[in-house]
């Protein structure tokens, strides 16, 4: 309906959506592989005196088959919550694509790895904590100047009772 090229049609399908076309895809080939004739020559016998209850045994044995491998699919679907998995990772990836740094990938050297990950937060932390110390130590010259000031003002008045005590007396 959207003649203009808009992002209905360059939307791509969600992985869950992907996950039952996949699963769709191979129970077709599996039924594929398993045809009528390959059925029919492991019952060559049977199908010569009974072709029609061989057709009908064949149906009935594909349907269940597809049914019951539907089933199980469906069973570690919802055990594994795969639905809400896929769409966790689907929206990990529409954010990561505004993203302009690279996505990390291991290298397969441990060591390596935590190095690359560890040394550029480590080296940040660091200037951050040099940065903390220097207003600190700041703060504490500004504090231990008050307190040497303080230390003269009372020696200045100490000075002061006494010059007047002597006076008084």
């Amino acid at each position: 309906a959207d003649s203009g090229g808009g992002p209905a049609l360059l939307a791509a399908p969600g992985r869950a959506q992907m996950f039952t076309t996949v699963v769709d895809t191979f129970l077709e080939k599996l039924v594929a592989a398993g045809s009528y004739q390959r059925f029919v020559n492991c019952y060559r016998c049977f199908y010569k005196l009974q072709p029609q209850l061989t057709r009908s045994i064949y149906d009935q044995f594909i349907s269940q088959l597809q049914a019951s491998i539907k089933e199980e699919i469906q069973e570690v679907k919802n055990e594994g919550n795969l639905e809400g998995l896929f769409s966790s990772l689907d929206k990990i990836v529409e954010e990561a694509k505004d993203r302009e740094e690279p996505a990390w990938r291991p290298s397969g050297i441990p060591e390596e790895d935590v190095r690359s990950t560890m040394v550029p937060y480590f080296l940040k932390h660091r200037s951050y904590l040099r940065r903390v110390l220097r207003e600190k130590e700041e703060e504490n010259r500004k504090v231990a100047e008050s307190v040497l000031m303080g230390r003269d003002r009372i020696a200045e008045l100490q000075q002061l009772i006494q010059a007047r005590q002597q006076a008084w007396q």
